[in-house]
């Protein structure tokens, strides 16, 4: 499965951007789906996960209700639209795809995009 994500860019603090990534080469509907993110200097963190099929959705305290993952399967592609973003959302955010549940352990996915950067400006 290749994973390709778009939609970084720079924003103004209090701004809104939509992610998305595209996936190719497998049967996507069966994949499980997660966002994380890596600011400079960091670790890798969970950003938020989705189910194949139905609505169940994770996310991490810091995105909490300002972050919105979603999928359509009828395009191969995952969303994430962040609202409300801040300098500390500054960083190269990865889609994943596991085989599995997904969830906030990257060890549960099972291959990688290659990152797009979101830059938030104060």
């Amino acid at each position: 499965v290749q994973l390709q994500a778009s939609g970084g860019g720079l924003v103004q603090a209090g701004g809104s951007l939509r992610l998305s990534c595209a996936a190719s080469g497998g049967t996507f509907s069966r994949y499980g789906m997660g966002w994380f993110r890596q600011a400079p200097g960091k670790e890798r963190e969970f950003v938020a996960a989705i189910v194949w099929r139905g609505p169940y959705t994770a996310y991490a305290d810091s995105v909490k209700g300002r972050f919105t993952i979603s999928r359509d399967n009828t395009r191969n592609t995952v969303y994430l639209q962040m609202n409300n973003l801040n300098p500390e959302d500054t960083a190269v955010y990865y889609c994943a795809a596991s085989h599995t549940v997904p969830g906030p352990d990257a060890k549960q996915y099972d291959y990688w995009g290659q990152g797009t950067l979101v830059t938030v400006s104060s």
